[in-house]
Order: C-alpha cells, then sequence, then structure tokens
C-alpha cells in the first residue's frame, strides 16, 4: 500500500518537513505578490527577505527538491512563484544564485516565457520534459537586491 502524502511528509527528517513548508509557503505568496504586484517589487520584497533570515543552510540539491515537491500543493505555482522562491532560499542560505528568463515562439506564432534558476553552474529550478533548449535565455536580471 502507498504511503499517503502526508504519511510520507511527517516520515521526513524535520530539516526537510521545514524547508518543505517554508517552500510551500513562499511559492504561494510569490504567486500572490506577482498577483498584485509588478515583477521587480515582489522579487525586491523577496530579496530583502532573504537576506533578513538567519535559518539553516539547506543545499543546493535540497532547495531544488523542496521546491519540486511543494509546487505541486500551491495552485498556479508555476515556473515564475517558483523561480522566485527558489531566488530567497538560495540567497538566504548563501549559494549564488541566477533567476533565468528565456522566451520562445509556440507553433501559432505567439511567444511563451520561462523562468528557471541556476546556481553554481546548475539547473535548481525549472527544468522541463522538453528540456529549455527551446527557449532563447533574455540578458540575466541583475542581482534582486539592486
Amino acid at each position: 500500500m502507498a504511503l499517503s502524502s502526508l504519511q510520507k511528509f511527517l516520515r521526513l527528517p524535520g530539516a526537510d518537513r521545514s524547508l518543505l513548508l517554508h517552500s510551500a509557503l513562499l511559492i504561494g505568496a510569490a504567486r500572490l505578490a506577482l498577483w498584485v504586484l509588478p515583477f521587480n517589487t515582489a522579487r525586491r520584497l523577496f530579496a530583502r527577505r532573504a537576506r533578513q533570515s538567519h535559518d539553516p543552510l539547506p543545499t543546493i540539491e535540497r532547495i531544488g527538491w523542496a521546491i519540486s515537491v511543494a509546487k505541486g500543493f500551491v495552485p498556479k505555482g508555476n515556473c515564475l512563484p517558483q523561480a522566485l522562491a527558489a531566488e530567497s532560499l538560495l540567497t538566504r542560505s548563501g549559494h549564488p544564485v541566477e533567476l533565468r528568463i528565456g522566451v520562445a515562439k509556440t507553433d501559432d506564432g505567439g511567444l511563451e516565457a520561462h523562468a528557471w534558476v541556476e546556481s553554481e553552474g546548475r539547473l535548481v529550478v525549472g527544468d522541463l520534459v522538453q528540456g529549455l533548449s527551446s527557449y532563447t535565455p533574455l540578458p540575466p536580471l541583475p542581482s534582486a537586491g539592486r
């Protein structure tokens, strides 16, 4: 018999449970912030929060794991809220972070955008089944703290 989501969650180590809950809350907060605020304003708010935190330092891999699991619990927690949450967690943990946005042309001639996060040359959040190769990256965004 498969374990329920709650049973799986309760079997996680305390640090992973905390990181997972924090990730879900950040994705949800990012989703709401992006709904009511311009992107740059929301990003600055998350950056300010990240600098004020003194939480334990999860690894890049654990942050990627937490965002990938938590996104399933946040309605409309698509790539941009995930990227903002990951950027905040990585910054707070002292990891280098680069939030990237790319665009691709759709079959009907429109544009589609996608956000992802890289750290230390590795993709942390935003991997796609078809890969990122179909997206043309926009110039790198400046640091959120600027």
